[in-house]
């Protein structure tokens, strides 16, 4: 497959995305997951689906708590974190059957990190 650029996303890029609530603090009111394309809530983490993803089943995985980066997590939070993202790359592959992934995590301003404030896994089939 041969993806050059994802047009989709200019919503995304030309928007004001920082006002409003934090979309990786889903809250105690599940009501809202869908809407908010989150599909999992775990103790420690939140997996959901990028709304401006670079291709089609662009996850994300955060902790539950605001950490700007992985040093800020406590040990428990750095495994469940962890297990989150081998668990939804173990779903993707079974339900994608992609070639390979992306995985990775933008941190600080400079490395291209939107919410700087709460730090997140990108999960990117290929």
């Amino acid at each position: 497959m041969k993806v050059l650029w994802a047009p989709w996303r200019m919503e995304y890029i030309l928007s004001d995305q920082k006002k409003g609530e934090c979309i990786f603090c889903p809250g105690s009111d599940r009501s809202r997951d869908k809407e908010r394309l989150i599909l999992c809530v775990a103790p420690k983490t939140v997996v959901l689906m990028n709304r401006y993803p670079y291709i089609n089943g662009h996850l994300l995985v955060a902790p539950l708590g605001h950490a700007p980066d992985l040093e800020s997590l406590s040990d428990e939070e750095s495994q469940e974190l962890l297990a989150m993202v081998r668990r939804s790359i173990k779903i993707l592959k079974k339900v994608m059957r992609p070639e390979g992934f992306n995985v990775g995590l933008n941190l600080g301003r400079v490395a291209g990190a939107g919410v700087e404030e709460h730090m997140h896994f990108h999960i990117v089939p290929r």
